[in-house]
């Protein structure tokens, strides 16, 4: 799904320099926000099943932490780049600043693929990860958490051996962990719903019903499942999804014009979000293209895989009929696709808001285990959704006051909110 040749953090930057030249930001604030402070490359030995060893390659990646300890999740993915860390480590950054919560910006990888490694061997990597990085890491410095192909099972592995590095008890370390063993009650469906969330008051504001749109979702695991669950919640249809297929090594989009029915298509998906092609098939689901997501005639599109999908190449085949693009994947669309997004007025919420709704609950998650005192669902989800519905004003009433579009608007507020800290810091 993603071209090897495209480099996220050249758009990362490039995002960042057009919101600065807008700000007026002197030149050695712009200097230290458009790269990472630090960053930790390393090796880890993993011995494998077989009695072989293998020697994998993993990042941390600090961008910015005025504002708090850094904030962002660990990638297990055969084709991880550095660059692609750095650039989701400057998006962390903005995303915890434009919902307003007190957590700088983080990202972590490691090159490798989970799917076709047991389950020793998985944890070993990850404690071979923190043992790399233990000295870097922690509640008050960096808190990671799961991402593409990394889990709750992943995270209580990193957390058991920083503790057992540390010789104590500390829960806030890591978020993303199971349920009871401190993880919070919400955080699996917080991104996918949160996308929801500000795509609820996105229709409000273009004064559309949920019930009278339709959706195309690229994607299909944690994030898509939990946004198609919510958006079918609020009455809208689903037309098609596309994902990943691991047998085939390549992306099909389902698709049934009368609907799609998403505990269905859950119930024949593995867990690393690919769909019994086979089983769609026999269940009446049309396959088609992995690409042919974009092309359908909906309202609504949610990019809710990898960066780099929404190119100068395919954004030609956005239908007419398209009014809003939620973005649900960090850098699913690239800047010369923006123009011409920009330039049909199809009004698109930017990445790191529509999908805040993960580390804002990673926050939350932060928060009690370090109470050590933990929330029930309802309250989880009903704070989640104050804090985006607030945000997704925010970034609206922006753009409407400076007629800017909305990733520009997004871009203002958190830019300002890091730029104010790191002055008030007198680090520029």
């Amino acid at each position: 799904m993603s071209n090897t040749s495209y480099n996220p953090y050249l758009t990362a930057q490039a995002q960042f320099d057009n919101v600065a030249r807008l700000l007026g930001l002197d030149e050695a604030t712009r200097e230290l926000l458009r790269q990472p402070m630090r960053e930790y490359h390393f090796t880890i030995p993993v011995r494998m099943d077989d009695g072989t060893v293998r020697i994998f390659k993993g990042f941390r990646i600090q961008h910015n932490d005025a504002r708090g300890p850094a904030k962002g999740g660990i990638r297990f993915h055969p084709n991880e780049t550095v660059d692609t860390i750095r650039a989701l480590s400057m998006w962390m950054t903005w995303k915890c600043a434009v919902v307003d919560i007190p957590l700088g910006g983080g990202k972590g990888g490691i090159i490798c693929d989970p799917r076709t490694m047991s389950e020793r061997e998985q944890e070993q990597l990850c404690r071979g990860y923190v043992r790399q990085l233990a000295r870097n890491m922690g509640p008050n410095l960096d808190v990671p958490a799961p991402d593409v192909m990394s889990n709750a099972k992943h995270m209580l592995w990193m957390l058991d051996e920083y503790e057992t590095i540390s010789g104590g008890r500390f829960p806030g370390t890591i978020t993303g962990k199971p349920v009871g063993m401190g993880g919070s009650l919400g955080r699996t469906e917080a991104t996918g719903f949160g996308v929801i969330y500000v795509l609820r008051e996105a229709l409000k504001k273009l004064d559309i019903r949920p019930e009278n749109t339709t959706a195309s979702i690229q994607g299909f695991g944690n994030v898509a499942q939990y946004a198609a669950k919510m958006y079918t919640q609020l009455g809208g249809r689903i037309i098609a999804i596309s994902c990943w297929d691991n047998t085939d090594r390549k992306a099909y989009t389902y698709r049934r014009t009368g609907g799609i029915d998403v505990e269905e298509l859950v119930s024949i998906t593995d867990a690393f979000g690919s769909i019994n092609k086979d089983k769609a098939r026999e269940l009446g689901y049309e396959v088609l293209d992995g690409e042919a997501w974009i092309e359908q005639d909906v309202d609504i599109l949610i990019p809710a895989a990898l960066e780099n999908q929404i190119t100068a190449k395919n954004v030609g085949k956005i239908s007419k009929q398209v009014k809003i693009i939620a973005e649900a994947a960090n850098g699913p669309t690239t800047t010369d696709a923006d123009k011409v997004i920009n330039e049909r007025g199809i009004f698109l919420i930017p990445d790191f808001l529509a999908n805040a709704g993960g580390v804002t609950c990673s926050y939350f998650e932060q928060v009690q285990c370090n109470m050590n005192y933990f929330w029930d669902k309802d309250e989880v989800l009903s704070k989640l959704d104050r804090v985006m519905t607030s945000a997704f004003h925010a970034v609206y009433d922006v753009s409407a006051a400076r007629k800017l579009n909305m990733r520009d608007a997004a871009y203002v507020i958190a830019i300002e909110r890091v730029a104010k800290a790191v002055k008030s810091r007198g680090w520029a």
